[in-house]
């Protein structure tokens, strides 16, 4: 018994480690895949709910307008909270021209020489280059939504089908086990995103109020930021919290505003984060926090930011269907997942 133990525990990690490869190799494939299953996941009630009373393909058409309006209405909304503090900066250029000249100076008094590291590294061959890699960023980006869009148009129309051929080519008891696992994948992943999008008004708020109170410069503009960056565990708070300090450095004359600007927003996201969060989400949602922040690091390392943002749901699917089989049940105890599939089983 402790042999077929010891074995099951290998092939999984061996099994784990091809995985990772494949997805790692194969970005371009199975990154859009992941966001469209996500997506599936959360309009599918919609989706189900209309074409319940119209015809399936008008359905389908509603569905994805909102899907889509939704994702165009969030990246306008980053696009002008950062445009908004970016436009700022370049207009007051001459200030942070002095406070950067102070720095070199300081820098360059205590030994520390920048100017050749400049001049090496930050040249105009490197502007020309960080340029052409932003523009062949946003076109990958673009052709990454509109794959992940086409499977998402397919998957919509699929679900039903492929609920019945699960029925009618695998035995019951796989079915039903396979059938329970998505569908509380799917609900997970809903709850998942509800508490997230809850959780990111209440930080956006707060930051909002903290900014105003505080008289920091665009107090609304990084309200909208902590509410966006926030739906990235980990990362996304830490660059919410290190851009107004920054400004804070620019804006104040003294280093005890910039600690305390800092300070203020890091008990912001904590309270949340570590407190709020767990309690609003509840045991549906549980995971080991070192799960999470493994989780968010890794899948960025795979698949770059889009990774860090899905990185927690596949972590959650994963552990969700592990949990509805006894051989694998293992790998969610020890996840810190929920109990929901042992429950099924006993059932």
């Amino acid at each position: 018994m402790a042999r077929d133990s010891a074995l099951d525990v290998s092939v999984g990690i061996i099994a784990a480690v091809v995985v990772s490869a494949a997805a790692y190799q194969a970005s371009t494939v199975f990154a859009p895949l992941a966001l469209a299953l996500f997506i599936i996941a959360i309009m599918w009630p919609l989706q189900s709910w209309l074409q319940a009373r119209m015809p399936g393909l008008i359905a389908l058409a509603i569905t994805m307008t909102v899907t889509v309006a939704a994702c165009l209405a969030f990246a306008s909304l980053v696009a002008w909270g950062f445009g908004r503090v970016g436009h700022s900066i370049l207009a007051d250029s001459a200030r942070y021209q002095a406070l950067y000249d102070e720095a070199i100076a300081w820098l360059e008094g205590h030994g520390i020489s920048v100017a050749g590291l400049w001049s090496e590294h930050f040249n105009v061959g490197w502007l020309l280059r960080w340029a052409s890699q932003i523009t062949g960023r946003v076109n990958t980006t673009l052709t990454f939504w509109l794959i992940a869009l086409v499977y998402v148009i397919l998957g919509l129309m699929e679900v039903e089908d492929l609920h019945r051929r699960i029925e009618t080519h695998f035995s019951r008891e796989t079915a039903t086990i396979l059938l329970a696992a998505t569908a509380a994948t799917a609900r997970k992943t809903r709850k998942y995103m509800e508490v997230r999008t809850l959780m990111s008004l209440a930080t956006g708020a707060l930051v909002f109020a903290f900014a105003w109170a505080a008289g920091l410069q665009f107090a609304l503009e990084w309200g909208v930021i902590a509410f966006a960056l926030n739906y990235i565990p980990f990362i996304g708070p830490f660059i919410a919290t290190l851009f107004p300090t920054l400004l804070a450095m620019a804006q104040f004359a003294t280093w005890q505003a910039v600690v305390g600007v800092f300070v203020c927003l890091n008990i912001i996201q904590f309270v949340v984060g570590s407190y709020i969060e767990p309690r609003v989400s509840g045991a549906v949602l549980a995971m080991s926090p070192s799960v999470v922040l493994f989780a968010v690091f890794f899948w960025t390392f795979l698949w770059g930011l889009f990774g860090a943002f899905i990185g927690v749901p596949i972590v959650l699917a994963i552990v969700t269907f592990c949990s509805y089989h006894p051989s694998s049940r293992w790998v969610s105890d020890l996840l810190g997942g929920p109990v929901e599939g042992k429950e099924a089983a006993i059932r």
